[in-house]
């Protein structure tokens, strides 16, 4: 009982929130706001990700960077696909009293369910497998792009609300998990690439030498 009562006071909670946000709308923040929704506009800023990515790291690194975002991909689309069915939980942009509240929807609906917002989780996965890979070149901070991928995923998991198809709580868990699945994969990513392509090689040693023996100092004579 008791427990039902918290779920509702935070869903009122973040109804009222996510209409105080989707209310600060203009003609000129609705096309922006659009745009930052739709995935297609951000293919080629994926693809400038992945150049930068083979001519600062080399082929080789940039393959287990763009393995370990894929993967990010996935695993935040699956896993919301996941609890989005469990939760069954309402989008905004089908509910009668967020309508009724003056919910501004600037999108095509799409699907009943939208705990939590799959676009937050890969923007947010993307952005950290992307600066993660990138430390892997120790010539540069990268200061600016980590600023800015941030930046790009925030916008882009806000512009959820603004076009009403999630609520504010379904784009701060999804960015939490998108970060938390960026963090483990990219890791993964990093870790294996100091395993098996920084290895220093050993020392090699001579047919018919022992360890022990130290290496002949040439006469001066």
């Amino acid at each position: 009982m008791v427990c039902a009562s918290v779920i509702g006071t935070l869903h009122q909670t973040d109804q009222e929130l996510t209409l105080a946000i989707n209310s600060w709308s203009a003609p000129w923040s609705d096309i922006f706001w659009t745009i930052m929704s739709d995935i297609k506009f951000w293919i080629p800023a994926y693809i400038l990700c992945a150049v930068f990515l083979f001519k600062m790291l080399g082929w080789k690194k940039a393959l287990f960077v763009l393995a370990s975002a894929a993967l990010a991909f996935g695993m935040c689309d699956q896993v919301s696909n996941l609890v989005k069915h469990s939760v069954s939980r309402l989008r905004p942009c089908y509910s009668f009293p967020m309508l009724d509240g003056g919910l501004n929807v600037l999108e095509k609906r799409g699907g009943f369910f939208g705990f939590f917002s799959a676009h937050a989780a890969n923007a947010f996965s993307f952005a950290v497998c992307m600066i993660l890979g990138f430390s892997n070149d120790k010539a540069r901070s990268y200061k600016a792009f980590r600023a800015g991928i941030l930046s790009w995923a925030a916008l882009v998991s806000i512009s959820r609300i603004f076009v009403g198809k999630h609520y504010l709580g379904d784009v701060l868990v999804g960015a939490l998990l998108g970060i938390t699945i960026g963090y483990l994969l990219g890791s993964l990513s990093n870790l294996l690439i100091r395993k098996y392509l920084e290895r220093i090689p050993s020392p090699t040693i001579q047919e018919g030498s022992s360890p022990s023996e130290s290496p002949s100092i040439p006469s001066l004579e």
